[in-house]
């Protein structure tokens, strides 16, 4: 799913399960199947391109097998960034995450986008920006506990906001973005359509009224943990 966000995974036995971290640009064919396939499980006209854009840009794939079946993957990184007001910031910039129907609901989406994110070993950092797209309001619902969390219905963004959405935006290769709204805008085609019965408050969609899934968008969605800096 497009909404990955690194938060601390909370205790599961993953004892089932095995895990593989592998650099995007050395994955094998076996392995860009395997997400290719998991990647059709979830959406209905998977588009094939945004994901091999995705594995151009975010430098790790972070897979999970239950006894030799494909159960999930994800892409992400953390990157040290020279943000607007704040140089070498460490960054999570959570990609596209995957998991088969049957194996939904029992954790594998944070630990697999921690993995992937925790790849790269960066030090671990007073405080970190977690950003991720967004496909529907469910997926924002990982975001949205946050009082640092942006964006939120009828709360303008400032300037200060802004350009560092500009700078995530640019960081995920993004067609285009609207610092406005925070809509990462696509390239035209559709990335998918969720096959998931999205199961949300009215209010949720207000801050997606400008997402044009047919397009391609998504929203950026981000988050400072454990706090925001000054002025945030």
């Amino acid at each position: 799913m497009e909404r990955a966000l690194l938060m601390v995974p909370r205790s599961r036995n993953f004892s089932s399960f095995d895990f593989r971290v592998v650099e995007t640009a050395k994955a094998s064919s076996r392995d860009l199947d395997a997400a290719f396939a998991l990647f059709e499980l979830n959406y209905r006209q998977a588009n094939r391109a945004f994901l091999e854009k995705t594995f151009r840009v975010l430098r790790y794939l972070s897979l999970a097998e239950h006894r030799g079946e494909p159960a999930g993957f994800a892409v992400g990184e953390c990157r040290v960034m020279d943000l607007p007001r704040l140089p070498k910031q460490a960054v999570n910039l959570a990609g596209i995450c995957c998991i088969a129907p049957r194996f939904r609901r029992q954790g594998l989406f944070a630990e697999l986008e921690g993995r992937a994110i925790g790849a790269a070993g960066v030090e671990d950092r007073s405080r970190r920006l977690s950003c991720g797209r967004m496909a529907h309001p469910a997926a924002m619902r990982i975001l949205i506990w946050s009082p640092t969390a942006i964006p939120k219905a009828g709360v303008p963004l400032t300037p200060w906001q802004q350009e560092i959405g500009q700078a995530i935006a640019r960081a995920y290769g993004v067609h285009d973005f609207d610092p406005e709204t925070f809509v990462c805008i696509g390239s035209g085609v559709p990335t998918g359509y969720p096959r998931i019965e999205v199961d949300v408050e009215p209010q949720e969609w207000e801050i997606f009224k400008a997402v044009n899934r047919d397009r391609g968008d998504a929203l950026l969605g981000m988050m400072w943990t454990p706090d925001a800096p000054p002025g945030w």
